[in-house]
């Protein structure tokens, strides 16, 4: 189905050129008597970035993305395994296309994957979750100067954290920016 090039918006998923891509920004630009609308999109299937540039009356194919809430099951090393909460179907998903959402997978969390037809595009991580922090260095009393320090969480991934924060404790970590929202 085509829209109006003015309807497209971060999150909107368009097929241009034969491919999938999802729009991450949004800017129109005006010039003297002219405008003209530069989209940054990226390709849900190789996860290059482009920028386009149409005309205020242009129209583009929006794609038919379905979501699904799926639970994360282990990590082979290569591929992501995950099972549909409704049916039990488990499907596997390279680690390419999971990308950044590894660092914040642990096992049993339920996660909403896109699919277009049969094919599995990406992953979507709630924007925060909650870790629990395996390794980090005490903190000393009077120790303000540097403004905190990094913890290791559960799943890997290192988090910038205030010296009161010791392992054992239970973090809400932004999982878009990565960075530490408060205790659980």
């Amino acid at each position: 189905m085509a829209i109006p090039i003015n309807e497209v918006k971060p999150g909107i998923t368009v097929e241009l050129d034969g491919q999938l891509f999802r729009c991450i920004e949004y800017h129109l630009q005006r010039a003297a008597q002219q405008s003209w609308i530069k989209i940054k999109f990226k390709n849900l299937r190789t996860g290059a970035i482009i920028e386009r540039s149409f005309k205020p009356g242009a129209k583009i194919d929006t794609a038919h993305i379905d979501f699904k809430q799926m639970q994360f099951l282990y990590s082979d090393g290569s591929d992501f395994h995950f099972m549909d909460q409704a049916t039990f179907e488990q499907i596997a998903i390279p680690a390419k296309k999971v990308g950044d959402a590894a660092k914040y997978l642990k096992e049993g969390f339920v996660v909403g994957i896109s699919f277009h037809g049969d094919e599995a595009l990406d992953v979507n991580l709630p924007a925060a979750v909650e870790l629990k922090v395996t390794e980090t260095s005490p903190g000393f009393k009077g120790d303000t100067v540097s403004g905190g320090k990094p913890a290791t969480v559960e799943t890997g991934a290192v988090v910038h954290v205030p010296f009161f924060v010791n392992v054992g404790d239970v973090l809400k970590v932004d999982t878009r920016e990565g960075k530490y929202l408060g205790r659980a």
